[in-house]
């Protein structure tokens, strides 16, 4: 929908209109939003597509009060929704949105699941009934809902669960059904589809079919146009902060607009999305090679609170990764496959089974000293970045390991992914995919003998995906060995030279 008066397009039936002359979060000299306007109607879609640091995000946290003017930046321009137009010059005499209120209206899910949870709540139930207890809903009415929207999510099974225990699509399909059943107007979807696997996909795009056939505006972000938005009505195309193209899918999908943002556009099939990224390059491993990475026999279980161990994840599972391999694990969401990560280099302990890399055993090893032979990316990548700039983040620890050649190190790990202009930005103000090209960073940097990455193409435009590709192809060709965790089937058959999936604890060939 494309607007000029916010309060006239209130008027002629949007839900959610804003025109944003300038929006800049405090200390920025430049603005992160300039020259947009922006409306949608009930029972619409609207994918806003775009690029690493479009600004994407800026905007749907701003259409949805999780940035505030005057709180959390300058806005110039105005804000409407629910018949209230809010007016923002500047000045300290702006009005300030209340995001108690605000949010009733307009729901957000943001990219990354976790923030949108409470982490107070010991089930994924009382999670969901967070949000009803404090409206006051009686309770018959609040068992009833969380049953309902826990059935549209898929978590009907997991109510008893600890969040904490979830995998990234679990909490992922969690996140979005603690925004949905609040019931809000318009609900903002920052990359819903992120670390989903088929069937989670399939779930969250009956339930958005559903929500705009019930007159739920519905907003996606994303850096990809794949099949969630082909099925939207209007798309909004950002670049360096600014709407660069606005229109139907089919007038945009092909436009130079939509292109120089980096956007990955998806070939869509009746059964499958396909992502096309560029074949491997490396050589195949010399099977007669020993392996550098090895699990013979392996069994994990969690602990339950309280008492035993739980159903089993992982069955005497047995994996051999030669250097110079890459190796993709698929799976569904819950099967195991961040667990399967974590016992590469010690975060996790076998209950049964042993675990080598280069030939030893890492029973009994520090996971600090494993860490300096295999290097683990984490699904979520602020779990692993702490540091005050994007170089000292890369050079941590690195002249203890390699001396007078950790700053080269540093650097040209950096130039591998297409950061080395970044060196000393904070961490925290980088978008998130530029997070997770970072964190990758921190691992070549230390050139291990095994890459384990836990769902590395996530939230990567096409420019990252590309960084991405040549940095695992480029390990391979030195010898290191490569594993990485995808549901992204097309990906893990162009790049690696075996894929398995699990699948009741244990590997098959896919």
């Amino acid at each position: 929908m494309t607007i000029t008066d916010p309060t006239a397009a209130i008027r002629t039936g949007a839900v959610l209109a804003a025109r944003i002359g300038t929006f800049s979060c405090h200390g920025e000299a430049d603005p992160a939003l300039r020259d947009i306007t922006f409306g949608v109607r009930p029972g619409t879609l609207t994918a806003v597509l775009g690029g690493s640091g479009s600004g994407k995000t800026t905007l749907g946290k701003l259409l949805a009060g999780w940035l505030r003017a005057g709180h959390s930046g300058t806005l110039t321009g105005s804000l409407a929704q629910a018949g209230e137009v809010l007016e923002f010059s500047g000045g300290h005499d702006d009005p300030r949105i209340n995001p108690s209120a605000w949010s009733d209206r307009v729901g957000y899910v943001p990219q990354e699941a976790a923030a949108m949870l409470t982490t107070v709540r010991s089930t994924v139930a009382e999670e969901l009934a967070f949000g009803l207890e404090n409206r006051g809903v009686a309770r018959p009415d609040m068992l009833r809902e969380v049953a309902h929207v826990a059935q549209l999510t898929g978590l009907a099974a997991l109510l008893d669960r600890d969040p904490a225990t979830l995998s990234g699509g679990e909490l992922r399909r969690l996140a979005v059904a603690c925004a949905v059943i609040q019931d809000p107007g318009v609900l903002v979807l920052d990359e819903p589809l992120a670390s989903l696997d088929a069937a989670g996909v399939i779930l969250v795009r009956e339930l958005i079919g559903r929500l705009t056939g019930a007159g739920t505006a519905v907003v996606v972000l994303s850096q990809a146009a794949d099949g969630l938005a082909r099925s939207a009505t209007h798309w909004v195309v950002l670049d360096g902060g600014t709407v660069t193209a606005s229109g139907p899918p089919r007038e945009l999908i092909r436009s130079a607009e939509l292109a120089r943002t980096g956007t990955v556009v998806q070939t869509v099939t009746h059964t499958a999305v396909i992502q096309s990224p560029p074949a491997v390059t490396s050589a195949a491993p010399d099977p007669e090679t020993a392996p550098v990475l090895e699990l013979e026999g392996v069994g994990f279980s969690f602990p339950r609170a309280g008492g035993p161990a739980g159903e089993p994840l992982l069955r005497g599972l047995d994996l051999a990764v030669r250097p110079g391999e890459i190796v993709a694990v698929t799976g569904r969401n819950g099967a195991g496959k961040s667990t399967l990560l974590r016992h590469f280099n010690g975060l996790l302990r076998p209950a049964a089974g042993v675990v080598r890399v280069a030939g030893t055993s890492i029973a009994g090893l520090p996971a600090g000293r494993v860490a300096g032979s295999v290097g683990l990316l984490f699904q979520q990548p602020r779990d692993q970045l702490f540091e005050r700039t994007v170089l000292r983040e890369v050079s941590f620890g690195l002249r203890r390991l390699l001396g007078r050649g950790a700053a080269a190190a540093a650097y040209e790990a950096l130039e591998a992914v297409g950061l080395s202009g970044d060196a000393g930005t904070h961490p925290a103000e980088l978008p998130a995919s530029k997070q997770r090209l970072l964190a990758l960073a921190t691992v070549l940097a230390r050139q291990p003998a095994v890459l384990a990455l836990d769902e590395p193409t996530v939230g990567l435009d096409r420019h990252g995906l590309e960084y991405l590709h040549r940095a695992i192809v480029n390990s391979a060709a030195r010898g290191a060995a490569a594993v990485l965790v995808t549901h992204d089937a097309a990906y893990a058959r162009a790049t690696a030279h075996r894929v398995l999936k699990l699948s009741g604890g244990r590997l098959q060939e896919s």
